[in-house]
């Protein structure tokens, strides 16, 4: 499905030389600040890894790995998904301590995702992970890396508009928390998404908090990976765009 939206008479206020310029250095500015708030290390991720490994990502289990044949080695690859289950194997591979870890720039291709202005069959994103005890799997733990990550977001992209002031997006720093539950009580008319588009119209940054288990409605909120143990704790940083 493809629900990509350009508005009518929309024009770009960079340029595509100024455009590259602008990812080069929000790329610089947030690994800087990611890397020193979280006690991240940057390591490098696989781009593809073996059928047989069991180390891609199963997203919600449906979606169809792109896969290919290696005759050297007499094995199939598959290219990633998502580096969820590579990242807690290589926190242990590389020998973290507790509360550090990394971080990649991930590359890569979901060919049956459902396309929009932030959704893409070719992914580019960060991705981490950091080693933590049992006792941090909190809900105020969880608040306080949700706060941490938007602070660092807020500051790229402060430093973006000073490098180019025509851009005039207005990040939120504070953060409003909010359960999937509590959205459907508040809005049992609507779609998930159309939830999301009303709360953040108002709170302008938000992290959606326990998305994956079944509401009341017997519906859920968002797809998870089947394999994700604790869905009390998956949630989602969201912030308002006025465009």
């Amino acid at each position: 499905m493809n629900k990509v939206i350009i508005p009518q008479g929309y024009q770009p206020v960079l340029s595509s030389y100024e455009l590259q310029r602008a990812i080069a250095l929000t790329k610089e500015i947030f690994q800087g600040e990611f890397t020193q708030n979280l006690h991240l290390l940057r390591v490098s991720a696989p781009l593809f890894v073996a059928s047989t490994s069991g180390l891609n990502d199963d997203l919600t289990g449906k979606e169809r790995a792109v896969a290919f044949d290696i005759p050297a080695i007499g094995n199939y690859a598959q290219v990633v998904h998502s580096l969820a289950k590579w990242k807690r194997l290589a926190l242990k591979k590389y020998g973290f301590a507790m509360h550090e870890g990394l971080y990649t720039d991930m590359n890569a291709i979901r060919r049956d995702e459902d396309l929009d202005n932030i959704h893409s069959i070719y992914v580019d994103q960060w991705d981490w992970e950091r080693m933590i005890s049992k006792e941090d799997r909190t809900e105020d733990y969880l608040k306080q890396t949700v706060q941490a990550i938007v602070d660092v977001i807020c500051d790229a992209s402060e430093a973006l508009k000073k490098e180019f002031p025509q851009i005039k997006v207005e990040l939120k720093r504070e953060v409003s928390f909010v359960t999937s539950q509590e959205l459907e009580d508040m809005y049992p008319e609507n779609t998930p998404e159309e939830r999301e588009h009303l709360y953040l119209k108002e709170h302008k940054t938000a992290f959606i908090m326990k998305i994956g288990d079944k509401l009341r409605s017997g519906k859920t909120h968002g797809n998870r990976a089947p394999d994700y143990d604790d869905w009390t704790l998956n949630g989602d940083i969201i912030f308002w765009n006025d465009l």
